[in-house]
């Protein structure tokens, strides 16, 4: 397993539509997996975007138990999500606020569903089928945006909620927010 360069906004690369994912249980797929969670843990990340360390595939891993990047979200199961689909199961949104391994240092209040179906397969091929919420729907509709070449900060409202962590969340490690 290797930590892999995280690439930042500004990156063209993060722009790019993913690809589908075509071969399941490989050992490029899995050796690409492991990669990715040992990127996210040691970043304490709550997700990552295979677009984010430079590789053009529709594949998301995201979960953890608890996050110091997010010390009130509730647990998300650690799950790798290949070729996604995403639907909203109400029309309500809500604002809360991100941030993102691409984005260092920086947070933002992003609106996102609330209650979500999402879909795909995993790292087997076997299909994947849950309806979520809260925070578990946010982290989901990140990562997915990463697929499609969309950084959180794009879909800001309001530039007067965005800002440095530092700022914005004093009580937070700054160290743990890269």
């Amino acid at each position: 397993m290797t930590v892999r360069e995280i690439l930042k906004m500004g990156d063209a690369r993060l722009l790019r539509q993913a690809e589908p994912v075509t071969a399941f249980g490989t050992p490029e797929l899995e050796s690409l997996i492991a990669d990715m969670f040992e990127t996210m843990h040691a970043v304490n990340g709550a997700g990552l975007a295979a677009p984010q360390i430079g590789v053009n595939l529709q594949l998301v891993i995201f979960g953890f138990k608890n996050n110091v990047r997010y010390p009130d979200a509730p647990a998300v199961p650690e799950t790798v999500l290949i070729n996604p689909l995403l639907r909203p199961l109400s029309e309500e949104l809500e604002d809360g606020w991100e941030g993102c391994l691409s984005v260092p240092g920086m947070r933002g209040v992003v609106p996102r569903w609330t209650q979500l179906h999402y879909e795909g397969f995993d790292q087997s091929g076997a299909r994947i089928s849950r309806d979520v919420d809260g925070f578990h729907a946010r982290v989901v509709q990140h990562e997915c945006d990463h697929l499609n070449g969309i950084l959180y900060p794009m879909r800001i409202k309001d530039f007067t909620q965005f800002g440095f962590t530092e700022v914005l969340f004093p009580e937070l490690d700054p160290n743990h927010d890269d």
